[in-house]
């Protein structure tokens, strides 16, 4: 007895250092079909030593995942600098799209005046009038002229708040250079006490007059200090010994109307205060077809004596608060930055090197 069990204990050794197949992936007490049976204690052991070695492959697949989430994270790092990479070149594609726009402006600019005598205005023909310059004759009815503001203005190094002054420029009847329908007409930059002695004026003009005696002379009517600098039209006699507004000609730009910022408030046509221009409110507060023309006065033959209003230059029509330039700079910033952190990600992920 003693015999066969050291025969079965040195088979089993054997077999054990010899593995092999199928029969080796069997478990130590079912590897025997002798009658022989090995001792509990040895399947025992057995069944331990294969459960302690079977986690390996689970250690090894989270070791796996635990890089891929390092190999993503380190691509992370480069998504500053391809966004900043993105921004200059958005920055190019914009200075592109600012020169076409000032070179459109300018070339508009260098035609021949049109004679709105001849124009009829349309919300069709807009787009093709915008930036051309214009010469049109009429009368200003001063009665609803409209101030856009405020607007602040440089004069000699010191900045003043004022307003944009806005008058529709009505036909001349029998008169063959006129304007053929109402045009409103930017006239130009006041102050602001010029803008309220103005409302007093008009005020004044429309409160009815008290019956003098026939006998007795008129009093000639009480002139501001600010008629004087002010650019109003002179009033003649005619034929009939009536009193009539001699013609005005104005030589200016169409127009359109302003995109306002988010945080220029909204105009409020109850109280007549107006923010920004915005042609077809502005016509149908005076009371005109919301297709009417929008004129902005450019005439550089300027009185010393009667400045006001100021018309406006016509190198701001070819200007732009953001200039080609600008759009230069804003290019060279963001491929500087993306330059500088895409490099800072190389840095970080260069293995560092041991020291000695």
């Amino acid at each position: 007895m003693a015999r066969a069990s050291s025969i079965s204990r040195y088979l089993t050794a054997k077999l054990l250092r010899s593995g092999g197949g199928a029969f080796a992936s069997l478990s130590p007490c079912t590897r025997w079909t002798s009658p022989t049976r090995l001792p509990p204690s040895f399947c025992s052991s057995a069944v331990a030593g294969s459960s302690v070695s079977d986690p390996a492959p689970a250690s090894a697949s989270s070791s796996q995942s635990q890089g891929n989430q390092r190999r993503w994270s380190k691509w992370l790092l480069f998504i500053p600098g391809a966004i900043t990479f993105g921004l200059g070149t958005w920055q190019v594609f914009r200075r592109q799209d600012k020169v076409r726009m000032l070179e459109y402006r300018q070339m508009r600019l260098n035609m021949e005046p049109l004679k709105l005598s001849d124009v009829t205005p349309s919300s069709e023909s807009l787009d093709s009038l915008e930036f051309r310059r214009v010469a049109c004759t009429g009368v200003f009815d001063e009665r609803k002229s409209i101030f856009v503001g405020p607007r602040s203005r440089s004069i000699s190094g010191v900045t003043e708040n004022g307003y944009y002054l806005i008058t529709p420029l009505m036909p001349i009847a029998n008169n063959s250079g006129s304007v053929n329908s109402p045009v409103l007409v930017n006239r130009g930059w006041v102050p602001r006490n010029w803008r309220d002695e103005f409302l007093k004026s008009v005020e004044d003009q429309e409160k009815p007059s008290s019956a003098s005696p026939p006998l007795v002379q008129k009093s000639e009517p009480k002139r501001h200090w600010w008629s004087f600098w002010s650019k109003m039209p002179k009033t003649v006699k005619d034929l009939d010994g009536e009193s009539a507004v001699s013609p005005v000609e104005v030589i200016g730009v169409i127009r359109g109307s302003e995109k306002p910022s988010i945080f220029v408030p909204e105009n409020d046509l109850s109280s007549s205060q107006w923010f920004y221009v915005d042609i077809p409110a502005i016509a149908h507060a005076c009371g005109l077809p919301e297709n009417t023309l929008y004129v902005e006065d450019i005439n550089e033959n300027v009185n010393p004596s009667n400045p006001y209003p100021i018309p406006k230059d016509v190198n701001t029509l070819i200007r732009s608060s953001v200039m080609p330039q600008d759009h230069l700079n804003y290019t060279l910033t963001w491929y500087s930055l993306s330059a500088a952190v895409t490099f800072m990600a190389f840095k970080r992920l260069r293995p560092k090197k041991s020291r000695r």
